[in-house]
């Protein structure tokens, strides 16, 4: 005789009811639409996201003009006499600050205190740096190189979208 005839058979264990559900759950079902609740009462007081900054800020039509003008002025690129785009640098700066600045008759300036002026206005610009600005216009066969171009450019741009 086999010792494994002698065992008694397995007993099953009972079917798990899905109802009633354990104390814990009821628990569970009352706090649960609370919380939900409650996050959404609160929030307005939670910090808002800020919304992604515009890259480009609402300007005025003088300076969305302006804007346009420099982007029509053609570049003395390849050894091109710079002394006429200079010019025309200054001479559209000069009508900005007229429009903009009558009462400090910025536009009778010239040299080193017309770029003190612009630079007072616009810091950002740096266009203290670019002497060429002011002096470019009266000399002889004036050339610039395309990094010098590039960074005149940026600087008149950067000035007429941020100058006070």
């Amino acid at each position: 005789m086999n010792p494994l005839d002698q065992l008694q058979p397995t007993i099953a264990p009972p079917p798990v009811a899905w109802w009633p559900p354990a104390p814990g759950w009821w628990l569970l079902v009352v706090l649960l639409p609370l919380l939900l609740w409650g996050l959404w009462y609160l929030r307005r007081y939670l910090p808002k996201k800020k919304q992604a900054k515009q890259t480009e800020i609402q300007l005025d039509p003088l300076r969305l003009a302006a804007l346009a003008e420099l982007e029509r002025l053609s570049k003395p690129y390849d050894g091109v006499p710079a002394g006429p785009w200079l010019q025309q640098l200054n001479a559209l700066l000069k009508r900005l600050c007229r429009a903009h600045y009558p009462q400090d008759h910025s536009h009778t300036l010239s040299g080193r205190a017309w770029l003190a002026f612009l630079d007072s206005r616009c810091p950002a610009a740096g266009l203290t740096r670019y002497m060429v600005l002011v002096e470019g216009g009266y000399r002889a066969g004036c050339t610039l190189d395309d990094k010098a171009i590039a960074g005149l450019s940026q600087a008149v741009d950067t000035w007429i979208r941020k100058h006070v």
